[in-house]
């Protein structure tokens, strides 16, 4: 009788425990079910939002039952075609993450909204200038003021300087963006949008300018003749150095939010060093250390094309004869070897034309003629990653071949350039039939698709003054967005950089 009552006792016990497990046991699948939906990423995709700081209105992107195949689909990697298929490396010495599509229809659908024609931008990038000597600026140029040793300014009203044009004008960033800033406080500007205003308030602005036109400094005097102890190139960035670190703006701030002109990879050599935690408006990194400039801190600028736009091109996959076209100099230094080495294996090609050339006896007009008659043309590093070259060919509207592996392009957080180039590793190049694959393999259908798109953000690439109104973004003002993006990043580190400083 004792064992029996044990027995039935046991058996109450481990009932209840049984069902105190189970109870258990669902309370916490349930809990863990609901943790799950909450974080499922494809519901997160419905309410994500991409905007621009400046320009483009809000940017919803969908959900979609996209799959993992899909995502690859999309891969950047231009090179998965017929012929020329190879395995993305991770590159470590990027200095920023790209961003990752979803799908076809989701990014078409961004890229949409931020290019929408005569999108308001309903708060323009503020932008402080310091009124400086026309020494550093438009006296470089050759302008005086008529009658008031004064004034620091032209009236652009009345009379525009002139830039010398030439080879000088492929860096002239500086000078358009001035003119930018001038014009916006003129009641002649109508304009209903414009990406940056000049404000007379430091307190208010976003960033402050600093109109020194170094790439022009450097192409006029930065030889020291027999006068001179150094030449004025250096002298004006010495007196650039003491000017900008004495003023109120700079201390307060560091210089993080000062926004300084360095499009000539030669410009600004040495006060680079000094003034390197401000914003630099660059052409590449190729000549600077990463403590000085890099793709997270800086603004990478497009040069000024230097053959004319193809206005009015109706030309098709047939009209142009020249398949693949390259036409510069070919020998070069250390980081320009692959050029040298591509003419010896491209020269006999059918279709190609590969050959030197440089600005005399029209250079440049033989070029541009060059590329209008070509479906592709080629940009290979040289000196530095990037060139003219690449702007020339996009002005002609011959698809890029890009075979620069450091190069860095403007405005690629929100142009996708895989829609309109080929991107081509130099050690995928230089493989024997490699790059003539890969030119082949791309049919009628595709080539008008990157041809048309070519067409329409050339105008991203115009340095033009002023600067078109309601007729989409022209380059200034691609330029300006570009900083108003990063400006949220520069004020955290404003605020960072005074965590232990007294108010001035």
């Amino acid at each position: 009788m004792v064992e029996r009552s044990n027995s039935r006792f046991l058996a109450v016990i481990i009932t209840r425990k049984s069902i105190i497990f189970l109870l258990i046991s669902i309370l916490t699948v349930a809990s863990w079910f609901l943790i799950f939906s909450s974080t499922n990423p494809n519901r997160v995709l419905d309410y994500i939002s991409v905007s621009e700081p400046t320009d483009a209105p809000l940017i919803i992107i969908k959900n979609s039952n996209s799959s993992p195949q899909n995502n690859n689909a999309l891969s950047l990697n231009p090179q998965n075609r017929a012929g020329a298929e190879t395995e993305e490396p991770k590159n470590e010495n990027r200095g920023a993450t790209k961003t990752e599509s979803f799908t076809d229809e989701n990014r078409a659908e961004t890229l949409h909204c931020i290019e929408k024609k005569g999108s308001p931008s309903p708060t323009p990038l503020k932008v402080y200038m310091y009124d400086m000597s026309p020494q550093y600026h438009f006296g470089l140029l050759g302008w005086k003021p008529e009658r008031n040793n004064d004034v620091v300014w032209p009236d652009i009203r009345v009379n525009v300087p002139h830039h010398p044009g030439g080879l000088n004008l492929q860096h002239s960033v500086e000078y358009w963006l001035t003119l930018d800033l001038l014009f916006s406080e003129l009641p002649e500007d109508s304009r209903s949008s414009r990406a940056a205003v000049r404000v007379k308030n430091s307190s208010e602005a976003d960033v402050v300018f600093v109109p020194f036109f170094s790439s022009l400094s450097y192409n006029r005097f930065s030889k020291v003749n027999q006068k001179q102890k150094k030449s004025q190139d250096r002298e004006l960035q010495d007196n650039l150095v003491r000017y900008v670190t004495s003023q109120k703006e700079w201390k307060i701030s560091g210089g993080k939010d000062h926004v300084i002109m360095a499009h000539h990879p030669n410009s600004m050599s040495t006060a680079r060093h000094k003034l390197y935690p401000a914003m630099f408006v660059v052409a590449d990194f190729g000549r600077y250390s990463p403590r000085v400039a890099n793709v997270e801190k800086d603004i990478v600028a497009p040069y000024k094309h230097l053959v004319p736009s193809y206005v009015n091109d109706t030309s098709g996959f047939d009209d142009r004869p020249i398949l693949l076209y390259f036409q510069g100099a070919i020998y070069r230094k250390a980081g320009g070897f692959v050029r040298q080495e591509l003419y010896y294996l491209l020269k006999e090609e059918k279709g190609v034309h590969f050959s030197f050339g440089n600005v005399r006896n029209h250079g440049i007009t033989k070029a541009g003629d060059g590329m209008r008659s070509s479906k592709f043309c080629l940009n290979i590093a040289g000196d530095t990653p990037s060139s003219n070259r690449l702007f020339d060919a996009i002005a002609s509207h011959c698809i890029p071949v890009i075979i620069s592996d450091d190069i860095e392009l403007p405005y690629e957080d929100v142009l996708n350039y895989n829609e309109f180039c080929l991107f081509v590793r130099s050690s995928d190049a230089l493989k024997k039939g490699f790059l003539m694959g890969l030119v082949r393999s791309i049919g009628r259908e595709e080539y008008n698709k990157m041809w048309k798109r070519l067409k329409e953000v050339e105008k991203y690439f115009d340095l033009r003054f002023p600067s078109k109104d309601n007729n989409g973004d022209d380059a200034v003002q691609m330029i300006w967005k570009a900083v108003a993006r990063k400006a949220p990043f520069v004020k955290m580190k404003v605020h960072r950089f005074q965590r232990f400083k007294r108010p001035f």
